[in-house]
């Protein structure tokens, strides 16, 4: 095998509770993790001389050269790779784009050349995103993103993604945290026997990061509202540090509604539907 492919989805942090701070200033997470049926497209081979290029409807702005994480996941397989990325997500958008892309090259070296993984430490030097989006299953991820529990059996979503075109600076949505110690989800995740059930539990969950992010850019709170009136949306929340909002819905019928209303009331925002946890 020369050529290898990646699938880099979407990752969505049903809840993030921001649960304590380290003394070097990484602060402390508690999260849900699902990932979504949409993401970004890589193709990878070993090549003589490192190379990066860069299409489709999300590649403006994307750094082509040793900044990308994908070029610092060759460099940490010791891989010389050349790779084409196929961007469909957004940037800084709560996503977890580029950690996902970053994971995705890892997989396509791996197959390609027979290298293990790197070490957990790496990986989260590489990106707090990046170990739980290696093996892109639904996952607990605590700790600064290097405690990673796979969740296996929670039941599929049907929802809608939405983003205003506002990357948002992570550091920034932190410095505007006021309490930097707030409770974790419990120690065991309940059995959910339906999609409503892990609905309705997830409503008393949190995203830390939303207030914040909302007080540093008004836009997510107007994205938020829009959202979380359209017909049939049982819960609406913000996406890692944003500005990439979520909707659930019952049904793909709803959730396909909902996007098309969404899209035709606010040309040039990104909006999709898609279905989450559909792995496991």
């Amino acid at each position: 095998m020369t050529t290898a492919k990646a699938f880099a989805p979407a990752k969505i942090n049903l809840a993030l509770h921001v649960t304590g701070q380290r003394t070097d200033g990484y602060h402390l997470l508690d999260s849900l993790v699902v990932f979504a049926d949409i993401g970004d497209s890589l193709t990878v081979r070993v090549a003589d001389e490192p190379a990066l290029t860069v299409d489709g409807p999300m590649a403006a702005g994307v750094p082509r050269d040793g900044r990308n994480l994908v070029m610092r996941a060759a460099d940490l397989m010791g891989v010389t790779a050349s790779i084409h990325l196929e961007k469909h997500l957004p940037n800084a958008a709560g996503l977890g784009g580029g950690s996902s892309d970053a994971a995705a090259a890892l997989r396509a070296l791996h197959d390609l050349t027979g290298q293990p993984l790197p070490d957990i430490t790496a990986l989260t030097g590489l990106g707090a995103d990046v170990p739980v989006c290696v093996q892109p299953n639904t996952a607990r991820m605590r700790g600064v993103g290097e405690e990673v529990t796979p969740v296996p059996g929670l039941p599929a979503l049907h929802a809608v993604l939405i983003n205003p075109g506002l990357p948002v600076m992570t550091q920034l949505v932190f410095a505007n945290l006021s309490k930097r110690d707030n409770p974790p989800m419990p120690d065991a995740l309940p059995d959910f026997a339906s999609e409503a059930q892990f609905i309705a539990w997830l409503s008393e969950m949190r995203n830390d990061l939303q207030g914040p992010a909302m007080a540093a850019h008004p836009l997510i709170a107007q994205v938020f509202d829009k959202l979380k009136v359209t017909p049939g949306c049982l819960l609406a929340r913000m996406s890692g540090s944003g500005a990439t909002c979520f909707g659930l819905y019952g049904d793909a019928e709803t959730a396909a509604s909902a996007a098309g209303r969404l899209r035709q009331a606010n040309a040039g925002w990104w909006v999709v539907a898609t279905r989450l946890n559909a792995v496991n």
